[in-house]
């Protein structure tokens, strides 16, 4: 079947929201491309003027985190509710980052995905291998154990839904791009995960992107590849180059 391509880009821990809304007038018209799902992934306090400044165009705006409970007394957390109310569509969940920095578990991932989908909020899930794991030849193997315990408990058809986001550690913000075999590679192997965990419907709809220096050189191979569709795009989603890289073709 043929699955509907989705770029975003992760702006990280970048832009003031005043940036934020120059910086989105600025690519509006270079992202416009009715044939792939554009967007943009911001950081929280640049969510409500964001989606205000993407009203009536073909971007969507997504939130880099949020937390697994509705309320309470979790400071500095967001609740997925607060992001709907916001105009939030997407929301990455398990970024490398947020588990390397911040702690974050399979199992935390997995109740964030739960809670994602009980908010109807679609839920771009990321993994990824260290250079160390890659070098151990035990890329495929942690990468299924990733997505086995993210997924565990979620249905099929919130699976269809979902978006992966393969993200070699190695490759992110390093100039290093897996080349667009290996990134096939690992993205046909979470496609077969996906195949055994749910049947082939399921790992035909899922849309598994690539992530990792992405740029619009590296971005036509990489989004040739059978089972890659699309991309998340970190350091090029903050310039003019995210155009180019939507408009891949």
């Amino acid at each position: 079947m043929a699955r509907r391509m989705i770029i975003a880009g992760n702006w990280k821990m970048n832009k003031t929201p005043s940036e934020a809304v120059a910086l989105i007038k600025e690519l509006i018209p270079l992202v416009k491309n009715d044939a792939v799902d554009v967007v943009f992934c911001v950081p929280a306090i640049d969510i409500i003027p964001a989606v205000e400044a993407v009203k009536g165009t073909n971007i969507k705006i997504g939130a880099e985190n949020m937390y697994f409970e509705e309320s309470g007394a979790y400071t500095g957390e967001i609740a997925p509710n607060m992001l709907v109310d916001a105009g939030v569509s997407h929301v990455i969940l398990g970024h490398s980052e947020r588990r390397g920095y911040f702690g974050e578990t399979d199992l935390d991932i997995n109740k964030k995905v739960k809670k994602a989908f009980e908010h109807d909020l679609t839920p771009i899930i990321c993994c990824g291998e260290s250079l160390e794991q890659r070098e151990q030849g035990i890329t495929i193997d942690w990468i299924r154990q990733q997505i086995k315990i993210a997924f565990l408990d979620i249905t099929a058809d919130q699976a269809k839904a979902a978006v992966i986001a393969y993200e070699p550690i190695w490759a992110i913000g390093t100039g290093k791009t897996a080349t667009s075999d290996q990134a096939q590679e690992v993205c046909g192997a979470i496609r077969d995960c996906i195949r055994e965990i749910y049947d082939e419907a399921t790992a035909d709809a899922i849309r598994i992107q690539y992530g990792g220096s992405v740029n619009a050189k590296t971005a036509p191979d990489l989004f040739a590849k059978p089972d890659i569709d699309g991309g998340l795009v970190g350091g090029a989603s903050l310039k003019a180059e995210f155009g180019d890289i939507v408009n891949y073709e």
